[in-house]
């Protein structure tokens, strides 16, 4: 394992469209690499959890339960990756905290089948209403 190879994980995450390309570029270099998962941690992080519901959610068009979620965290590499059971489906998730874009990756089928439903998600910064005493003459001042 390269573990230089991070780096071209997250280029890929954000530049190419196909992301069934990014998921299997990461699953051959990396998911399944003993030296790869011990890097890192077990966390707990709840955008992360919050963002699977939702994404599963959406992608079956029904309320799902999401069991065995397994995220761990590889902070030199503002990693996060791990994997979950979704209503007996297998699924993936990583996520680059720095540059706040991740993808999800679930088995399409049940039983699991080579088909495969993906999502790229990425974290909005959501900024405070402003009041009258951030404005001036129509411009955002900064506080």
């Amino acid at each position: 394992m390269k573990i230089d190879r991070l780096q071209e994980l997250k280029q890929k995450l954000t530049d190419i469209a196909d992301l069934s390309d990014i998921w299997s570029f990461y699953m051959d270099h990396f998911a399944d690499k003993l030296e790869f998962t011990d890097l890192g941690k077990p966390v707990y992080n709840q955008y992360l959890d919050t963002v699977l519901h939702k994404i599963c959610q959406q992608m079956f068009d029904r309320a799902v339960k999401i069991t065995d979620f397994f995220l761990i965290c590889i902070a030199a590499y503002h990693l996060f990756h791990g994997a979950f059971q979704v209503e007996g489906r297998i699924g993936g998730v990583i996520y680059f905290q720095d540059i706040k874009i991740g993808l999800l990756a679930v088995s399409a089928d049940y039983p699991p089948t080579d088909a495969v439903k993906y999502s790229r998600f990425s974290e909005i910064i959501q900024l405070p209403t402003p009041n009258r005493n951030d404005v001036y003459d129509g411009l955002r001042l900064c506080n």
